[in-house]
């Protein structure tokens, strides 16, 4: 079709550009005039495809169409107009001109909302749906046939512009384009707009943006996020106008402690806390707000109410002189109204706008890559001298960042003072879960509880993957230099090994892990593997590919390792740190960001590693914690249509469900370590005080809760009972206590429905006929606590010989001298493969066992030796997919290959010679 485009704004050139991809013809783009010599987005796009443009200022007079403006667009014959965004009056001779008609796009859902603030309107009303109409224009205001609309759920601190990013933009830019599809197949509705519902309400303007005190928090919030940006909700504090941003509502119970600050007419003083302004309506409810402008134009952060202006300025550098130069060139091609941009120059006053902001951000990258900066901080600093100061201190590392708020939970415990964040992290912020929901999460040692901890729900795994995706695709993280991102990786690692002994603490009450252990390696080994993948962020790499079409066509192949995005983990209570770090670092260092759901009885070291993250200085979003259920949370992230991968450790049963969901939902690409039934062999030539040592080791490390633990020892039978006689003797020796007492070997089982496990596999096993040889019984002792077991006589087809116990039972087989494929036989003939391990003084027994064995790792005289530069992962339903190690960089990227054309191969041939003369 032949159309002409009427609007402006980028969301005008959107719908323009995307027109243009349909087929169709663009006869003509009428726009508003240039702005203090800028061209709208959309007149530029237009021109520089060699489209029409008319800029009118108007095209009546007095209500009268003005005829030449009227003959200029008829001349284009265009079959249907297209207005995307217009804020100009159009002549119904123009309107009704074209064969098609006019159809506008108007962001609500008509009849409800008409006129010109119809975003703000929706906020300011507190809809719970929102969305927009694509309508055939008439001679009323937004009064004509409906023929698309499209919803969206307004979300509780929603404002214009987030709501216009997530939906309203896109989501209305495709809308717009498949009416004109539906109109040129002829398919497009004319839907009358029922009375009923309709409302139209004024323009926003600052003189009506007022804010009236004598209501509700809600409604309250609702009007200033209704009014957020444009035009601002204001009031008189301290004698001047103060605009409010950034208003979202919090908990009742959350106390403000801050420096009151007196509200003409607000029911109760505000409070200027370290998170913002707390403000209260007349019901006594609190919110808060994060930003506010004065009437001279400057933005601050509301925390800095009391201290604003009160920074000194810092000396510049030579090389920071140089850069305040090269900006002020900037500001002089943005304002190129202004004859000379001076210190005190204002950015807005000058005539800047919305889009002048994004290339002013741009612009600073391009000059500064280190300097990162968002929208807000040139609305904070509009002058040029504040501009120059903020970007000079965040090059220094020195800009006042946020500052993290959290509310702990503190205890005197294991000589020191353990301070454990216990509420969700989403976004950079600790913040409670939907409805205020808790659970109690129980130190294992004496079953008392520990503390109260957010529980999940639905709406925060969609709340923390929204944070999650816009950090990945719009955020910090995603631009960020992969050596930046190491640093950044290095920094954390360095952190967690500063708070090593408050960590190793947390685990201790937290899982029951003894607390030298938990030092090394739960707490150790995870500070090695975030060091291990900072190492990796800029090696991961690509290839070329020689292919056929190489010549003579100069078609080059090449491979690119990219991110995938979003990525969710759900881990294990057996190793609650180290869990977390084996899955995260890895997922981090290729630049991916995530959603982590901790088990729900271990979650207080993954919320420590939050704030950790957060201080270390990883950007917002790029990690989320999520204490909850399987059932819920794991589910729903399972289901979620923008997690691209999911890794999980945990049980065969739920990994399989896993795997269903991920594959229905959006076949997001999936790793999984799941359960282990790992056999050890015996045999009579090995070193027996090692066999003994590392037998027991295999079976009794982390009180048995580890996901390679020897499931089954078979024991070569001439030196099976003195094997036996040595363990139970080791055993006696074993202390079990509480852990943290440094003499401990042995803590209690990570929670009460486990213990209850263990038990009542013990019995199982004594009704088939096993053996007992030694434990099998709850300790007589408040906490969790389960005696070291071992069983002897254990057949193959005994339940205890093939089910996984996950806890401290020894299960002991014997086979025949000489009987090695036999033996090999037996312990391969479990749907298991994770670990194995064989004891032998003989090198060649050793090598060929180690090769028949089916599992992922195999220990030849030694067990539990994993390390961080290793491979992770199993066969069979112990699952598929690597944790630690380079292989685990490449499952968190997806491998992009690219076949392009050369133009220039004098250029390239030159380019590979430096690289060959180079490596050589």
């Amino acid at each position: 079709m032949k159309i002409a485009v009427i609007g402006q704004s980028l969301f005008g050139q959107e719908v323009y550009k995307q027109l243009r991809k349909d087929g169709h013809t663009i006869v003509g783009v009428f726009t508003i005039p240039d702005k203090d010599g800028k061209a709208d987005p959309l007149a530029t796009e237009a021109e520089k495809d060699g489209v029409a443009v008319f800029k009118f200022p108007r095209w009546r007079v007095k209500g009268q169409a003005i005829p030449e403006v009227v003959a200029q667009y008829e001349a284009t014959g265009a079959e249907l107009n297209v207005l995307p965004f217009c804020s100009q009056f159009i002549p119904m001779e123009v309107i009704d001109r074209p064969k098609h008609g006019s159809i506008i796009y108007h962001p609500s859902l008509l009849p409800r909302h008409r006129g010109a603030s119809a975003i703000n309107w929706t906020l300011i009303h507190g809809d719970k749906r929102g969305g927009f109409t694509v309508f055939w224009a008439d001679d009323g205001l937004d009064t004509g046939p409906i023929l698309l609309q499209r919803e969206c759920d307004v979300e509780c601190d929603d404002t214009v512009n987030t709501i216009y990013k997530r939906f309203l933009f896109p989501e209305g830019v495709k809308g717009t384009v498949d009416a004109v599809r539906l109109i040129a197949e002829g398919k497009a509705p004319r839907i009358t707009q029922p009375q009923e519902g309709a409302t139209y309400e004024c323009i926003q303007k600052k003189d009506n943006a007022k804010i009236d005190w004598n209501q509700s928090a809600e409604v309250l919030h609702n009007w200033i996020r209704g009014n957020d940006k444009v035009p601002g909700a204001w009031a008189e504090v301290d004698g001047q106008k103060v605009t409010f941003y950034g208003s979202t509502l919090v908990d009742n119970g959350t106390a403000a402690n801050g420096q009151p600050l007196e509200i003409p007419g607000a029911s109760l003083p505000g409070i200027v806390t370290k998170a913002g302004l707390v403000l209260f309506g007349n019901d006594g409810k609190p919110l808060l707000v994060k930003n506010l402008q004065f009437e001279d134009g400057k933005m601050i952060a509301a925390a800095q109410y009391f201290r604003s202006g009160s920074s000194a300025a810092v000396e510049l550098t030579e090389e920071e002189r140089t850069f305040a130069e090269q900006m002020r060139a900037v500001w002089q091609s943005i304002l190129s109204n202004v004859s000379h941009i001076e210190d005190s120059t204002d950015f807005f006053k000058s005539g800047a706008a919305s889009m002048d902001v994004v290339r002013l951000v741009e612009e600073v990258k391009l000059r500064a890559g280190s300097c990162q900066l968002q929208n807000e901080d040139v609305y904070m600093n509009c002058t040029f001298r504040d501009f120059i100061q903020m970007c000079v201190r965040k090059l220094r590392g020195e800009d006042d960042e946020e500052e993290l708020i959290v509310d702990y939970v503190e205890k005197n415990t294991n000589n020191m003072t353990i301070k454990m964040p216990h509420q969700l992290f989403i976004n950079g912020e600790f913040v409670d879960a939907e409805g205020g929901k808790t659970y109690k999460t129980i130190n294992p040692t004496d079953g008392t509880a520990i503390c109260d901890v957010s529980l999940a729900q639905i709406s925060d795994v969609d709340k923390a993957v929204a944070a999650a995706k816009e950090a990945f695709e719009e955020g910090e993280w995603g631009r960020m230099n992969p050596r930046d991102r190491g640093r950044l990786i290095y920094k954390l690692a360095d952190l967690m090994e500063e708070h090593q002994e408050e960590l190793a603490t947390i685990e201790a009450i937290d899982s029951g892990a003894v607390y030298t252990l938990a030092l090394k390696t739960h707490v150790g080994m995870s500070i090695q593997t975030f060091r291990y993948f900072a190492g990796w962020c800029d090696k991961i790499q690509g290839s070329t590919i020689p292919i056929n079409q190489a010549r003579p066509n100069r078609n080059l192949t090449f491979t690119k390792k990219e991110p995938i995005g979003v990525c969710a983990i759900v881990i294990p209570w057996n190793y609650p740190l180290m869990m977390l770090a084996w899955k995260t670092a890895a997922c981090l260092s290729a630049g991916n960001t995530m959603v982590l759901k901790p088990a729900q009885v271990t979650p207080l070291t993954a919320l420590k590693f939050a704030e950790l993250a957060a201080r270390a200085g990883l950007p917002k979003g790029v990690i989320n914690i999520l204490p909850g259920s399987g059932a819920l949370v794991g589910q729903r992230m399972s289901d979620h249509p923008d997690v691209r991968k999911l890794g999980f450790t945990g049980s065969t049963e739920i990994g399989k469900h896993i795997m269903k969901s991920c594959a229905v939902s959006n076949v997001k690409k999936v790793s999984l370590e799941l359960g282990g039934k790992s056999p050890l062999i015996i045999f009579a030539d090995c070193d027996m005080d090692k066999a003994v040592r590392m037998g027991m080791s295999s079976v009794f490390f982390n009180k048995g809760e580890n996901c390679i633990a020897a499931g089954r020892l078979f024991v070569e039978e001439t030196i099976h009972d003195q094997f036996v006689k040595k363990v139970v003797d080791e055993i006696k020796k074993m202390k079990i206590g509480d852990p943290l007492d440094r003499s401990t070997d042995h803590g209690p089982q990570n929670h009460k429905a486990h213990l209850d496990k263990l038990v009542e596999y013990c019995q199982t096993g004594i009704k088939e006929g096993a053996t007992l040889v030694c434990g099998g019984k709850q300790v007589q002792r408040p906490g969790f606590f389960f005696e070291p077991t071992v069983f002897s006589d254990v057949q193959d087809h005994m339940y205890i010989a093939i089910e996984e116990s996950f806890g401290p039972v020894m299960i002991l087989s014997t086979f025949k001298s000489g009987e090695v494929d036999d033996v090999l036989r037996r312990a391969n003939a479990t749907e298991y493969g994770l670990a194995s391990g064989v004891f032998t003084r003989d090198i060649s027994k050793a090598l060929y066992v180690s090769e028949k064995l089916n599992a992922g790792t195999v220990f030849v005289n030694t067990y539990n030796k994993t390390d961080v530069a290793s491979p992770f992962g199993g066969f069979k339903q112990s699952g598929f997919g690597k944790d630690l190690g380079k292989k685990n960089c490449c499952c968190c990227c997806c491998c992009v290959a690219v076949v392009r054309l050369l133009m220039h191969t004098c250029v390239l041939i030159n380019i590979l010679s430096f690289i060959l003369y180079r490596k050589l």
